[in-house]
């Protein structure tokens, strides 16, 4: 057996592990009611073993980062499979610490699931060990990346704490407008959630049943000399087409569900690289995420905030607005020094310049400024419990934009690669 697979084992038990802390976490709250001790006494047992059993899960997730580095000569955050492992290891990590200081087992059922989906989110994309391109190979790679991934995570356990107090706080028997507004943003948040589940679930399943369409396109090109080429490219799908790339012809398409042909074709002004093909995975997510929140919904027969509510009721308010505050104050400094002054100082580096408005470091930036006013509202005008939690969640819908819809939708220096 080659270190490689053995890596990839590892992470899959990281994996399932981490499945089954999540599981424990849930009985640590939930159990408690058909428990005969006393529910404290209940909550602080089964929420210590659901915490060793993260523990357990984070070793495996760190053996696995440890002999992939061996296998591939260096540290593995080089492309989006890489990088997304090494973010959901951090994000486990960040909350095992924010755990540590609160002892509060509620918050692993809304972390954990951060964790698991991420890495489930990378493993959508090529895992072969891949040689580092000559842009790559600095020294920068391992300080960059990784504080960058590492203040990112801290963020990831700062929005778990502020939909936890979203859903603590906002009352949906309210009929009031600002009820109704409240409701709809939490249901949002969550739409969001099983939006990219829905992503990853689709391209496990086509994947897994061998799909796949692939488009011809001529493009005229002016070579080095100055004479015009045609170039013959093609376009691959892992996702049935709803849309195809403008100006495409049709070379292998498998039938789903009765449709033998592209529903639409991508507008004209729509001809970036595989401009066509990121519309259609977007669609296919958007699509994903409301059969998932109709299911959903189907099944609690009420709004998901209300189903999901009466988990964190318990929970002190100012505990939950604390956690999120904590996470993010840790987080912020970590991101400052990996996302902005190690990016530019890298930049310079390998681009010559320490700043060049390329999409990935536009979001960075706008990322770091959103975080920046939380603080400073939170510090100065004192924004404390649902107005905090709001900037929580919006902020790391920004982050997940940054990291998802840079990469895989907006062409950059930064594309890692694309589904």
């Amino acid at each position: 057996m080659n270190v490689n697979s053995v890596s990839s084992t590892f992470l899959l038990i990281a994996f399932f592990v981490y499945l089954l802390a999540f599981f424990l976490f849930v009985v640590s709250i939930t159990g408690k009611r058909w428990s005969n001790r006393k529910p404290e006494d209940h909550t602080r047992q089964w929420g210590f073993v659901a915490f060793i059993t993260s523990v357990v899960g984070f070793a495996c997730h760190v053996t696995f980062f440890f002999t992939r580095w061996a296998e591939g000569d260096h540290i593995p955050t080089s492309n989006m499979y890489e990088f997304m492992t090494f973010l959901g290891m951090m994000i486990i990590c960040a909350f095992l610490i924010v755990y540590l200081i609160y002892r509060t087992p509620v918050l692993g059922v809304f972390a954990l699931p951060i964790g698991f989906i991420i890495i489930a989110y990378a493993s959508v994309f090529p895992s072969e060990v891949q040689p580092l391109i000559p842009a790559l190979q600095s020294y920068w790679l391992k300080i960059h990346v990784t504080t960058a991934a590492t203040g990112e995570a801290f963020f990831a356990v700062g929005f778990a704490g502020g939909l936890m107090y979203l859903l603590r706080a906002v009352d949906y028997t309210g009929t009031s407008k600002t009820d109704k507004k409240e409701q709809r943003g939490v249901e949002l948040t969550l739409f969001f959630i099983l939006m990219l589940v829905a992503f990853i679930a689709s391209i496990f399943t086509f994947n897994g049943s061998g799909y796949k369409a692939v488009f011809s396109k001529d493009v005229i090109v002016t070579n080095a000399q100055g004479v015009q080429e045609t170039n013959h490219t093609t376009e691959t799908y892992v996702l049935p087409p709803i849309v195809k790339p403008y100006a495409t012809e049709v070379v292998e398409m498998k039938s789903f569900l009765g449709m033998s042909e592209p529903l639409f074709t991508a507008p004209s002004w729509m001809e970036g690289a595989s401009a066509g093909r990121k519309l259609n995975t977007v669609l296919w997510s958007i699509l994903g995420g409301l059969i998932l929140y109709g299911l959903a919904r189907l099944v609690a027969r009420k709004p998901l905030g209300a189903a999901i509510g009466p988990i964190v009721k318990g929970m002190d308010a100012e505990d939950l607005d604390e956690i999120s505050y904590r996470a993010i104050a840790i987080g912020y400094p970590i991101f400052t020094l990996g996302a902005l002054i190690f990016a530019m100082i890298w930049a310079q580096e390998a681009w010559g310049r320490f700043w060049g408005w390329d999409p990935k470091e536009v979001w960075a930036l706008i990322t770091w400024l959103f975080y920046a006013v939380f603080l400073h509202l939170r510090l100065s005008k004192g924004w404390q419990g649902k107005k905090s939690a709001w900037l929580t969640v919006i902020g790391f819908i920004v982050v997940m934009f940054t990291l998802v819809g840079v990469n895989l939708v907006i062409a950059g220096l930064h594309s890692y690669a694309g589904v």
